[in-house]
């Protein structure tokens, strides 16, 4: 049974910090060095990192296992090599998932030159261990974000979503001035809402870029006075 409403803000404040020459890294949730008991993720969700990466810098080949790992880009470009043989470059509006399953080595760098690339990547535990690893980059225009909830990765792959080895829904979307989202979350259900950029209203709490809010049980109204971008993961 659905006990009242609970909603818990993860300031953006608090989070871990990482900064080298080439990363400067937010961590919302323990990561690396950066520890907190409190902060070991949400439900399925066990990462969420806030990355800025200098031009022709990145991360060098590296392996994963048994992790579904989301990258969002926000601003600028980031190419994304792997042991599977893919090469991409992932632009904002475009949402890549990879499944590291038994084991996958990738890298990740910025190609650009001279402009500098901000990513949001979100860890999210499989509810499978052992899968073979997969690769899959979908392309979501941004007037399908704009003023919208647009699911963008799904355990179904629905409406066009990547597909997570997970019972997570994934939205995001693009908000102006005065655009308003409801959201209903079903009984049993929960939510983390990450604010990407801007500043908004959750329920009428203000929320800047790098809050993350965890909540069940409640209906959800997200407005803004000046513009934001958000992603939202609807949750087992």
């Amino acid at each position: 049974m659905m006990h009242a409403t609970t909603n818990i803000i993860h300031d953006r404040n608090a989070r871990g910090h990482t900064r080298m020459g080439w990363l400067d890294s937010y961590h919302t949730f323990s990561f690396g060095s950066f520890y907190d008991p409190a902060r070991m993720g949400f439900r399925a969700l066990r990462v969420i990192n806030d990355d800025r990466v200098v031009p022709g810098a990145g991360f060098p080949m590296h392996s994963h296992r048994d992790m579904e790992i989301f990258t969002y880009v926000l601003e600028g470009a980031l190419e994304h090599q792997d042991s599977l043989g893919n090469g991409a470059v992932i632009s904002p509006g475009e949402a890549q998932i990879m499944s590291a399953g038994t084991g996958i080595t990738h890298s990740e760098f910025n190609p650009s030159k001279t402009e500098p690339v901000h990513f949001l990547q979100v860890w999210i535990i499989p509810d499978t261990q052992g899968l073979e690893p997969r690769y899959e980059q979908k392309a979501f225009p941004l007037e399908q974000r704009r003023g919208n909830l647009r699911l963008i990765a799904a355990k179904d792959g629905r409406d066009g979503a990547v597909t997570i080895h997970q019972d997570v829904e994934l939205y995001t979307s693009v908000l102006e001035k005065g655009d308003v989202l409801n959201y209903h979350l079903k009984p049993n259900r929960y939510a983390w809402l990450q604010v990407a950029r801007g500043i908004l209203s959750l329920n009428g709490q203000e929320l800047r870029a790098g809050d993350g809010v965890q909540m069940s049980g409640e209906n959800l109204e997200i407005s803004t006075d000046i513009g934001a971008e958000i992603l939202l993961f609807d949750l087992a």
